[in-house]
Formats: structure tokens, C-alpha cells, sequence
């Protein structure tokens, strides 16, 4: 099959399309042809050999974490999918590639995007994995930084959906965007906390999804009152400097599939959107990836094998 393999860490450069032996599904696996695979930030950062501690790296290595597709194969024992069944969620062997061999999938609903529906495994669980860690309820005030990225963008609809009121940090470009999610925009740097406590109920924050990154945490202490209860980041690396919880994971298995199909119905019924930014051939992988690492795409990056 063809796939993008990398031999050794490095720039976008080390990315090679080829040839590679088609994944064989084993016992209870199950083997996907890849129609759309999501470009995430830990793409690059795997690439680069950064997390090595989290995800140790075979090579050669096939990048991608999230996919759609259509079930190809089944190995022994498999149950709960056919061959023919249209399916997204997470791949163990990579999703650059024109097959995968599944993680946790679910069915894709019938008028969901291939494309929209490989946007959505990865932050669909950060965002509500995170939403969960901060115990959010209707009638709070969130304030999400970076609501305009695509975790970002998932948390602010899901929050909205709860009652909550969501007060989304982003450039002056994506305001209007936010405000058709339902967030209250503000643009980040100097003078962040005066203006969300100016559009803030009350002038209170109950809560902090920080998926930005870049000097979040002062002013989200700040606007907690000096307390660091009820602010999780997923982006700032500083975060245990300030006794601030780093999300990475840890979702049970079972509940990353519920959590997919149920966000799975909500896109197809149009209650829950993620901006597809652009798409590229399988040979464009290297491109989508610099372009991800630069962190000024609007809305998903996604590779069609």
C-alpha cells in the first residue's frame, strides 16, 4: 500500500510517500480502507521526537491518529463491523496510509462528511474529556483560550449545549466565527483579563479550558480570584510551574466510543460543525503538517490517501 513513513526525527523533510506492506488484521482487529485522515499537532511532535517520554516511536513510523473509512478486513473473533461499514475513530498503525488497522471506531453516520467525520475523534475527546475534568454546568462562565482551533471549537459548541456561557479567546478574524458558535469573543494579549471581565456575567470566570498555551495560566489564575481550582490546559508546557493539571489522556475506551458516536450524530444532524481549513493528497502530507506546526490553519487539516 501506499503511506508516509518517517526514518529518523526531524523537520517536514523527514515525511517519504512509498511503498509499505499492507497491515494484516490479527485476532478481534479490524482492518479500515482509508478514505480521510485528521492532521493533529502531536503529528508534528512525534516527527520531532518531543514526546518520546508519552509515545515512543518505532521505525519507520506512520503518523496520524484519527481516520475515517470503510471496514476491509476483519480478523478473527472480530465482531460488530462488516466489511462494507463506513467507521471513524482512532488507527494503532497510522492513518497517512491507504489502510489502518483500527483502534476504538464506531459507525459514521450516513450523512456525515468522511472528511467531517475524521475532524472529529481526537477533539471531540480532548474537548469533553476536559469539559468533564472542569465539572462545568449551566449557568457558569467558561473561558476557553484558543476557541477558535479546532479542540477549541468542539468544547465552545458542546459547552454552549449545556447552558454554559463561554467567553473564547481568538484573533479579531475568527470573532464573528465564534459568535456563530455561540461564544463571546475576545482577542488575546495585554489587557486579556480586563476584557473578558468586562463581557463575563458578573465580571466571574468559574472555569478555564486553556488550548492555547502562549502565557495563558497568570491571567487565568487572575481571573479565578488567585486560585488555581477548575483550570485545566492542554497546551502550556509551564503548566506545573503554576500547580495547573496537564490533560493528556485517560479517557476509558468505552467512553472515547460513546463520546464518539454521540458527537458523530450531533455533527450529522448539523448541532455540531468543525471547520474543515483544507485537504490534501496522501504526497501533500509533509505541507499539511508545516502548515499545522505554524498553528494558522482556520478550522482542520485532513490528508486524503
Amino acid at each position: 500500500m501506499k503511506a508516509i513513513s518517517y526514518e529518523r526525527f526531524g523537520g517536514p523533510e523527514v515525511l517519504a510517500l512509498g511503498e509499505t506492506a499492507t497491515p494484516e488484521p490479527g485476532p478481534g482487529e479490524v482492518r479500515v480502507k482509508v478514505v480521510a485522515a485528521g492532521v493533529n499537532p502531536l503529528d508534528h511532535k512525534r516527527r520531532e521526537g518531543w514526546v518520546e517520554q508519552f509515545y515512543p516511536t518505532t521505525f519507520p513510523a506512520v503518523p496520524g491518529l484519527e481516520f475515517a473509512g470503510v471496514v476491509d478486513a476483519l480478523g478473527e473473533g472480530a465482531t460488530g463491523f462488516a466489511a462494507g461499514d463506513e467507521v471513524f475513530g482512532w488507527t494503532r498503525t497510522g492513518a497517512y496510509a491507504e489502510y489502518a488497522i483500527a483502534g476504538d471506531i464506531v459507525h459514521k453516520p450516513a450523512g456525515l462528511s468522511f472528511e467531517e467525520a475524521a475532524a472529529l475523534p481526537v477533539a471531540g475527546e480532548t474537548a469533553q474529556r476536559v469539559l468533564d475534568l472542569l465539572e462545568v454546568r449551566g449557568g457558569e462562565t467558561l473561558l476557553l483560550h484558543g476557541a477558535a482551533g479546532v479542540v477549541g471549537q468542539v468544547a465552545v459548541q458542546l459547552a454552549v449545549a449545556l447552558g454554559v456561557t463561554v467567553v473564547g479567546t481568538a484573533s479579531p478574524a475568527n470573532h464573528d466565527f465564534l459568535r456563530e458558535l455561540g461564544a463571546v469573543p475576545v482577542t488575546y494579549g495585554d489587557g486579556l483579563g480586563d476584557r473578558v471581565r468586562a463581557v463575563a456575567p458578573g465580571g466571574n470566570i468559574d472555569a478555564v479550558f486553556d488550548a492555547a498555551g502562549h502565557d495563558t495560566l497568570p491571567v487565568s489564575i487572575e481571573l479565578r480570584g488567585g486560585t488555581t481550582d477548575r483550570i485545566v490546559t492542554i497546551a502550556a508546557t509551564d503548566a506545573d510551574a503554576y500547580g495547573i493539571p496537564f490533560s493528556g489522556g485517560g479517557t476509558p475506551p468505552e467512553a472515547v466510543r460513546a463520546g464518539l458516536a454521540e458527537q458523530g450524530r450531533l455533527a450529522a444532524a448539523g448541532r455540531l460543525r468543525v471547520r474543515i481549513a483544507e485537504t490534501f493528497a496522501l504526497a501533500d502530507a509533509a505541507k499539511a503538517q508545516e502548515l499545522s506546526q505554524a498553528g494558522h490553519a482556520r478550522g482542520k487539516l485532513v490528508v486524503r490517501p
